[in-house]
């Protein structure tokens, strides 16, 4: 097949979209991606990709044609000035394409504007598209403070139906999804379907010997909605404890949370490492006993089901959270694990607690097991083929 991708992030962003698009290659298949300049998520454009430089390129197999991008730097207004800049500038893109694609996928993160594009090659060509939903509009504004059923809500309510409604089929990443759909825009039936992501297999032995400190480890984005600082006053009241906390990624939040650890809290068994390699951080899992998740308490949060919970599953180990919804119904179902509700400090120093007297041995095996029968590649790959085969 002739896939064209539409999203605004891709490679080097920490998105799983180009690792996607890898694997579709692999299987076969031509791909073109229209993307934007990386900047997330710091909100300044990558070096090696400024002035326009590698508008084009092909990476891996994958060709990559970036767009007209501005910065989403920091702020609403920012923000929103980056979303609209990518959708214009796509959209434009692609209407003067005149490649015959066999059909459209959208890799759908924020903003669900990105999918503009992608309906106007369908429409020209009168050609399929697959949405791949891993982020709810218009409810992820929520997230931002803006205010449900007000103008700003309502008015993105209309835009977000109006293309979602325009997709053949929707895959959703979380089960509590379809009934967002059902309910918000009666999207529902064969139109709908559940793929959960997957996690690239890290799992490496622990060789470790055990020193007697319990190690967690939380890594990935350290922004605003990871809730963050629900872990460090955790730690506040474990500082009695021989448990350490570390800390590998990077964010929009972590010099905040950095100051609150350090110069507010004055913790000394936190640490944060910035952002690592991947390789690296599957070592890090490996050294570590557990690894931690967190969550801001919001309801669009609670339906999602954080890409990093997979990924902790294939390291084989732990995971002791502070969540609501679908991720702390994921760790129940999967036995590898504590969780309190999000945003509950008490809540999470008992998880920890009764973590350190656990078997953690049987757990991370528990974890391990639940990512070979739910997360793995291959499968994503062939659901995601099979469903784009059949809109070809």
């Amino acid at each position: 097949m002739k896939i064209l991708v539409i999203c605004q992030y891709y490679y080097p962003e920490p998105f799983k979209v180009h690792d996607v698009c890898e694997a579709l290659v692999a299987e076969g298949h031509e791909v073109d991606v229209v993307t934007s300049f990386p900047n997330y998520p710091m909100g300044e454009i990558y070096d090696g990709y400024k002035n326009g430089e590698h508008e084009d390129e092909i990476i891996n197999g994958v060709n990559v044609h970036r767009v007209f991008t501005v910065g989403r730097k920091k702020g609403f207004i920012w923000r929103t000035i980056n979303y609209y800049a990518y959708s214009l500038a796509s959209t434009r893109y692609v209407s003067k394409i005149k490649k015959d694609y066999d059909v459209v996928f959208v890799y759908q993160l924020s903003p669900v504007l990105m999918t503009n594009a992608a309906i106007k090659y369908k429409k020209k060509h009168n050609k399929k598209l697959l949405l791949y939903c891993l982020d709810l509009w218009p409810d992820s504004l929520t997230i931002g403070g803006v205010k449900k059923g007000g103008l700003i809500y309502n008015y993105y309510k209309r835009k977000s139906q109006k293309i979602y409604k325009s997709a053949d089929k929707i895959l959703v990443s979380s089960k509590m999804f379809e009934r967002y759909f059902d309910e918000m825009f009666k999207i529902n039936g064969e139109a709908i379907d559940y793929l959960p992501q997957y996690a690239e297999d890290v799992f490496v032995p622990h060789s470790n010997a055990d020193d007697g400190t319990t190690d967690l480890v939380f890594a990935g984005n350290i922004g605003t909605t990871q809730s963050i600082e629900t872990i460090l006053y955790a730690a506040e009241n474990l500082q009695n404890e021989k448990i350490k906390f570390h800390f590998y990624g990077d964010g929009s939040g972590l010099s905040a949370f950095e100051d609150l650890a350090r110069n507010n809290l004055r913790l000394k068994n936190v640490f944060f490492h910035g952002r690592v390699p991947l390789d690296e951080v599957a070592r890090k899992y490996a050294e570590s006993d557990g690894l931690v998740v967190t969550l801001s308490d919001n309801p669009v949060l609670s339906m999602s089901f954080p890409g990093k919970i997979q990924t902790y599953m294939a390291a084989g180990k732990p995971i002791i959270g502070a969540v609501n919804g679908e991720a702390a119904e994921i760790i129940k179902e999967a036995n590898c694990g504590f969780c309190a509700k999000a945003e509950d400090v008490d809540g999470l120093v008992e998880c920890i607690k009764e973590f350190m007297l656990s078997d953690k041995v049987q757990l991370g095996e528990n974890a391990r097991k639940y990512y070979e029968e739910n997360f793995q590649k291959a499968d994503f790959v062939k659901r995601l083929c099979d469903e784009l085969e059949k809109l070809r």
